[in-house]
């Protein structure tokens, strides 16, 4: 059984920042559960550009609102507590948060541990993993 806490993680180095979100990342790779789940933090007025083109992700909102965009039509949908939005295609997309967003994020496949978005705005494959009690 796997037991960690949120304020646990957030003193660990499965808490990875960045200009515009931090992410703790609760379950990894390493922890063979198929999927990763994180809770990431969107910085209130910022835009970030994202292509998860590697992963699928489901992200549920907890606290805040903003906005996604699919920038294949320019689609907007509002982002509010209660809201789910799944990339089930691989969606490239803007996000953007009116005010601070507190999301639960879940990815297939799982991430490693330390990946931030790249130049396309994607997650790499084969990142480094943490250690196995990190």
């Amino acid at each position: 059984m796997i037991v960690r806490t949120l304020k646990e993680a957030e003193a660990s180095d499965r808490r990875v920042t960045t200009e515009t979100w931090e992410s703790t990342r609760l379950l990894l790779a390493n922890d063979k559960m198929g999927f990763s789940f994180h809770v990431t933090t969107i910085f209130a007025g910022t835009e970030t550009p994202i292509w998860y083109k590697n992963h699928l992700e489901a992200v549920y909102c907890i606290e805040g609102e903003g906005e996604i965009e699919t920038t294949s039509d320019g689609q907007i949908y509002p982002i509010q507590p209660g809201t789910i939005y799944a990339l089930d295609k691989n969606d490239k997309h803007l996000l953007r948060a009116t005010s601070e967003l507190k999301l639960a994020c879940v990815f297939n496949p799982p991430i490693n541990g330390r990946e931030v978005h790249d130049a396309d705005g994607a997650y790499a494959l084969g990142a480094e993993p943490l250690a196995e009690n990190a």
